[in-house]
């Protein structure tokens, strides 16, 4: 399937979700879909914050500011360069989508929703991921889902990630 057109309105989109809801893997295919860049917020943490997930302690909000503002940073040079991004990124709380979106009117919030048990599933399968599997707790105790003033578009993990992109494109109003 060839890539769908740039959306004017849109310069990036933020693929939001607890750790192992498929951020990753559907900003990926996302980003192909539409043929723009993508961008890992895995990638932006500093090792301190690696090291301390891999240790399987989880972040404090001190730990999250510094690595929220190198992807707002990533945003803002997309945005102004004219580009499209999808970055995947947790943006758990509130305050950290603040950060990301705040008062671009040209980014937008797709949150991945699944349940703690289908998340536990996919994370015990996962091999190599600094993120342990035992801080599953601590995502969901933090999250804070997207309310409507946010104007997420909500998609349900429980499909295959094709049909969870193609959920998603048409949410955007994208026609192939």
């Amino acid at each position: 399937m060839p890539p769908a057109a740039p959306l004017t309105n849109l310069s990036a989109l933020v693929v939001m979700g607890v750790s192992g809801a498929g951020k990753s893997t559907i900003g990926g295919m996302l980003a192909r879909r539409l043929g723009w860049e993508y961008e890992d917020g895995d990638w932006f943490h500093p090792q301190r914050n690696i090291d301390k997930m891999h240790a399987g302690h989880p972040l404090t909000d001190e730990d999250r500011w510094p690595w929220l503002r190198a992807i707002a940073r990533h945003i803002d040079e997309t945005r102004k360069k004219g580009g499209h991004a999808i970055i995947a990124c947790s943006a758990l709380k509130r305050a950290y989508r603040d950060i990301l979106v705040g008062d671009r009117p040209d980014v937008g919030l797709i949150y991945l929703k699944g349940d703690r048990n289908l998340v536990a599933r996919r994370l015990a399968t996962r091999y190599g991921h600094f993120m342990s599997p035992q801080l599953l707790d601590s995502q969901f105790a933090t999250l804070e889902e997207p309310q409507a003033s946010e104007h997420p578009i909500v998609v349900s993990i429980d499909a295959p990630t094709r049909a969870i992109v193609e959920t998603i494109v048409a949410k955007l109003g994208i026609s192939s």
